[in-house]
């Protein structure tokens, strides 16, 4: 499979042209219609956000504003496909500090070589952790930095790190992590949430860690890995296996 690239265009045959040049340039093509893709482009992260600038539902610049409030896809490089027959998008595209931008009716040649000078420009980096969960000295880092947290903030973002993408009630949450512990009520959660939102969140108003499911309840989409006791690691094969085991399953839980 070849990079993946997300190809963003409300008129179809433009859409279907775009992608069969970027297919047989060897990348890995997920077209949408509108521009609500960030849930997608969350999950997926593509290599490269290729949209038009007009679209159902908003602009590319809409989205574009969207993708620079989180923290995942802020890193993800975005490029225009201008529509020759409006020449005012040209200059939206150069004032808005987006990648790249390209003619919707450029040929092949043309597409697939701006495509490539701004994949070049952003190469693949080594994948930085969210968070880092120390359970033994109950610590908790995220974004290389460690956050001062209490243990019932440690033991809730732990909880639901553990399980990753899924979505649990206000009313589970008390179940798991509080357990028989009185007095408390659903709104305790929320208290929580919010509080550990402040200290890992890069933008607590904009949460991309610690998400709400409006009418449900949190889940977390944040990449969390486990940090083994000091004594428990050495040099030798078998520890370093252990080690790398571990925290490959806990990126897929």
């Amino acid at each position: 499979m070849g990079q993946l690239i997300f190809l963003v265009e409300a008129k179809t045959e433009v859409r279907q042209r775009i992608q069969s040049c970027l297919d047989q340039a060897g990348y890995s093509v997920r077209t949408f219609s509108t521009i609500n893709i960030l849930r997608e482009a969350e999950i997926a992260q593509p290599r490269l956000i290729l949209t038009a600038m007009k679209m159902p539902e908003g602009t590319g610049l809409d989205l574009y504003r969207h993708i620079l409030q989180s923290y995942w896809l802020s890193k993800i490089p975005l490029m225009f496909l201008l529509d020759p027959a409006f020449p005012g998008q040209r200059l939206l595209a150069l004032e808005s500090g987006a990648d790249g931008f390209v003619l919707n009716s450029a040929v092949s040649e043309d597409l697939t070589a701006q495509v490539r000078v701004v994949l070049q420009r952003h190469p693949v980096l080594a994948q930085q952790q969210d968070l880092v969960i120390d359970v033994s000295a109950m610590r908790l880092s995220a974004r290389g930095m460690e956050v001062p947290v209490t243990s019932l903030e440690f033991r809730l973002i732990e909880y639901l790190s553990k399980h990753r993408g899924q979505v649990f009630t206000r009313d589970q949450l008390l179940d798991a992590v509080w357990g028989d512990v009185q007095f408390v009520t659903p709104r305790s959660v929320d208290a929580c949430i919010r509080r550990i939102r402040k200290k890992i969140e890069p933008n607590p108003d904009v949460p991309t860690f610690l998400k709400t499911v409006r009418g449900t309840g949190y889940r977390v989409d944040a990449v969390a890995v486990w940090q083994l006791p000091a004594k428990e690691v050495c040099d030798c094969k078998t520890c370093k296996a252990a080690i790398t085991s571990h925290n490959s399953a806990q990126h897929r839980a």
